[in-house]
């Protein structure tokens, strides 16, 4: 994976269960199994965040009104935080490019609803109900995947892993 040059981007670690929100040019490493990571992107105002999401969907009974300290691990709970961010910056729904990554079956199961496509699914059902169009996914399968997201420009470098390089490394 060739990156471009990037000068001295302060850079971030996302460990799983994370989100974050860049104002300032960052450069964000993750590695996903079948986490699921979305990136969020404002051309205009050059805003982005990026999620590692573990589990599909919280199990609250109740709509999330404050954050809990568990909101990120979940794909629906971090997608509606970006979101709610994004509009306090006066950004549009169509005005926002979304790239989603991960939902691996990196263990072996003969079930069709593992973790991994129970994140994509929510994932995705999640983005539809807010009318997100997503320009951008790499999904499922059974490999690893390292991202490298530029929060300024919302480009996103992705490298797949087989069995024997997959591993979580800050």
């Amino acid at each position: 994976m060739r990156l471009p040059e990037q000068g001295d981007l302060p850079s971030i670690y996302l460990h799983p269960g994370e989100l974050v929100i860049c104002e300032e040019p960052t450069r964000v490493v993750t590695v996903l199994g079948s986490c699921v990571s979305v990136t969020m992107f404002s051309r205009r105002l050059k805003l982005g965040a990026i999620c590692h999401g573990t589990m599909p969907r919280c199990k609250s009974l109740k709509q999330c009104t404050e954050l809990c300290i568990d909101a990120f691990k979940f794909m629906d709970c971090a997608i509606r935080h970006m979101l709610t961010h994004f509009r306090e910056f006066g950004i549009l729904n169509r005005d926002i490019e979304i790239k989603v990554f991960g939902g691996a079956d990196t263990l072996q199961s003969k079930s069709s609803n593992t973790i991994g496509s129970q994140n994509i699914k929510v994932t995705l059902d999640t983005l539809g109900r807010e009318k997100l169009n997503v320009m951008a996914a790499d999904v499922g399968d059974n490999f690893g995947r390292k991202l490298i997201f530029f929060s300024h420009t919302g480009d996103v470098y992705l490298k797949r892993l087989n069995k024997a390089t997959y591993r979580y490394q800050p």
